[in-house]
């Protein structure tokens, strides 16, 4: 048994560290991640988690752990952006209001799919344009759902969280945990 992580995401990689998980391999897989028409940000966030667990080939005894993170405004998806100007829009829109970061992961082991998706609610501080412009002079919004990373240093631009900061980061730990211990991977055991 293997546990392949379908993820290029560093930062999966470090929370996965953090109860003591290391990936034997790791594949990100390429799948289409444009939105349905008309699709909410929960559901595309939780399509995609099962999407890419699916599409990482894997022996039917390894474990795929797969996620998706997604940024959302109202029913508005804010995916990665694609250059500077698109994240700027981004910060500008999430400029002193609330909005969830739903992360969506999936766990595979043969044919059998478990999956868990937790929303968690963020508030970006009113920002102004110096803020915006210093940020984005960082390069921490690249690759990141809603141009920005919680954990760089647009940790200073949000004065409040509801929820889970790991999902915020990309991974939701305990429901992650659970989800691996119940596809067979034997983590968080005491050394006896």
């Amino acid at each position: 048994m293997k546990l392949i992580l379908g993820s290029g995401s560093p930062r999966r990689k470090e929370l996965l560290a953090q109860i003591g998980v290391v990936a034997d391999d790791i594949r990100p897989p390429e799948i289409d991640e444009t939105p349905l028409n008309n699709e909410l940000p929960r559901p595309y966030c939780v399509r995609l988690a099962r999407e890419k667990a699916l599409a990482v080939q894997a022996d039917d005894d390894d474990i795929v752990l797969c996620g998706d993170t997604t940024v959302a405004v109202g029913r508005r998806i804010l995916g990665k952006p694609v250059d500077a100007a698109e994240a700027a829009q981004f910060l500008y829109m999430l400029s002193g209001r609330r909005h969830r970061v739903i992360t969506a992961i999936a766990v595979r082991r043969g044919d059998k799919i478990w999956q868990r998706d937790v929303v968690t609610q963020v508030k970006m501080k009113a920002l102004s344009d110096e803020e915006i412009n210093w940020y984005l002079t960082t390069n921490d919004w690249q690759g990141k759902a809603g141009g920005y990373g919680i954990q760089g240093p647009a940790g200073a631009l949000i004065p409040w969280i509801g929820g889970s900061f790991t999902a915020v980061v990309g991974l939701p730990l305990t429901e992650t945990a659970d989800l691996l211990r119940a596809a067979g991977l034997p983590i968080m055991k005491a050394n006896t």
